[in-house]
């Protein structure tokens, strides 16, 4: 298998690895930044266990920053240059500055005068040299993976187009298509290959990983016509036999919409209420909303003056929007565009948006405009993460046209969501419908540990303004 499940969450093997190594280069770097190159005495057994202690903070807020960066993926869609940049940014400037105001808050775990930046600089070097051998054992093939279709239809060719669209971090090959009994043929006629005879035979031969059962009529995979004991024999070979469902869940992080049916959402693993859960994430949520507001009311202030001088009042908006059981609540927000912005009623906000006004496209880019929203957190309409809440209007409408939109109402509201780093801004049917795809993984596998890895990775998005109109 190349993912393992953490606490419900979808992690690749091979990227969780090189997260352990790195960590552990940059506790190095630490010694190496202190020890080798400043000179520093770290001989007696006290000053390394807080040379060591000093160390793990180091690489645990570096650790953090490269998630928060999309550095790992970045290699994947934009190649190694990109790569080491956004590397770069991550420590220099977004590690570093955490690190230094870490060091004021708690001067226990401060360095020493210019250890910080030599162990930076260590860090550095040794995370790319690992790195750029670590992806070149990839581009070798070693870890490419080849999985083949039993199924030759609708269901097939979403699959592939999926495949081809999408990147899951590594090679992922569809190798062939067996056309299933009773599928209207939609794949690239390429793909398509008869049904071997023996197929365990074929999946050691073609260095089979996995079989992907996606036939367009269910009711098929019950009949004489589906090969059962020949899957079980590639099953108990060790090739992974897997539904499309669960095969796209894992590889994409998604749920998709179009192949979803009510049995494998109230029979598979997730979808789970848990009452310590719910306790720990609502104690999480006030807590950090209320250091937030300590923290940055000198930026709302801000914030709150430049809309003022800009357009005048009201500087803070409200909206109607669905929540947790579909129980309306009020949003709010600082008001980013003019006042008779919906004089005609609600419509989508579209992009380079004429009713956004000049410092409204400023606080929208930082997401300055949603920190009244930690008002709605400590009230409790809203955690920190959920799926993003819609309108009513624009609810009605998406529920009547989309299967299962209202399920996404079944959890709270947050300000970040999974959705939001996975999709672009949705202004659309058709984006309301991909949004929804990765809002219903967040519901089947969310735990405190995604929601702690959502509101890192979301740090990207704010710093890059991605997603924003």
């Amino acid at each position: 298998m190349s993912h393992v499940r953490i606490l419900g969450h979808h992690l690749h093997k091979w990227y969780l690895a090189l997260g352990f190594i790195e960590f552990g280069l940059l506790i190095a770097a630490v010694y190496i930044g202190i020890g080798f190159i400043l000179g520093m005495p770290t001989n007696s057994g006290g000053e390394q266990h807080d040379l060591f202690t000093r160390a793990l903070v180091f690489a645990g807020v570096m650790s953090c920053c490269t998630v928060s960066m999309g550095v790992y993926l970045s290699y994947v869609k934009e190649g190694f240059s990109s790569m080491a940049l956004r590397t770069l940014v991550s420590f220099c400037l977004l590690g570093g500055g955490v690190l230094t105001i870490l060091y004021y808050v708690f001067p226990g775990f401060y360095l020493g005068r210019g250890a910080l930046f030599w162990s930076v600089m260590a860090g550095f070097g040794l995370v790319l040299v690992v790195r750029w051998v670590f992806f070149k054992v990839i581009d070798a093939g070693n870890l490419s993976r080849r999985i083949i279709l039993l199924g030759a239809g609708r269901r097939a060719k979403e699959i592939v187009d999926t495949i081809q669209r999408e990147e899951s971090g590594f090679d992922l090959e569809v190798y062939k298509c067996f056309a299933a009994e009773g599928d209207d043929i939609k794949v690239d006629p390429s793909l398509i290959q008869p049904v071997p005879d023996n197929w365990r035979d074929y999946t050691r031969e073609h260095q089979i990983s996995e079989v992907v059962v996606a036939p367009d009529e269910r009711r098929r995979s019950h009949g004489g016509g589906f090969p059962l004991e020949a899957l079980l024999d590639c099953k108990l070979d060790g090739v992974v036999v897997n539904d499309v469902l669960s095969f796209c869940e894992r590889e994409l992080s998604k749920v998709e919409v179009d192949l979803l049916h009510p049995g494998w959402m109230l029979f598979s693993d997730g979808f789970r209420y848990s009452r310590s859960r719910d306790f720990v994430k609502r104690a999480f949520d006030i807590t950090v909303s209320i250091i937030l507001l300590v923290i940055l009311w000198p930026l709302m202030l801000l914030t709150a003056l430049a809309v003022y001088l800009e357009t005048g009042r009201p500087l803070i908006y409200s909206q109607e929007r669905v929540g947790l059981n579909s129980k309306p609540f009020r949003i709010y927000k600082f008001r980013s565009m003019r006042q008779d912005a919906e004089k005609d009623g609600a419509v989508w906000a579209q992009k380079n948006d004429s009713r956004v006004t000049r410092v409204g496209a400023f606080i929208r880019n930082t997401r300055l405009d949603e920190l009244p929203q930690l008002y709605n957190v400590i009230r409790g309409d809203m955690s920190f993460v959920g799926p993003r809440p819609e309108r009513p209007e624009f609810v009605k409408e998406l529920s009547e046209k989309i299967p299962f939109y209202d399920t996404r109402h079944r959890v709270k509201p947050g300000l970040m969501g999974w959705a939001q780093l996975k999709y672009p801004y949705g202004a659309s049917q058709e984006d309301a419908k991909g949004k929804l795809r990765y809002d219903l993984y967040y519901m089947k596998n969310h735990s405190f540990l995604m929601d702690l890895l959502i509101m890192i990775q979301t740090v990207e998005v704010v710093l890059l303004g991605k997603g924003v109109r």
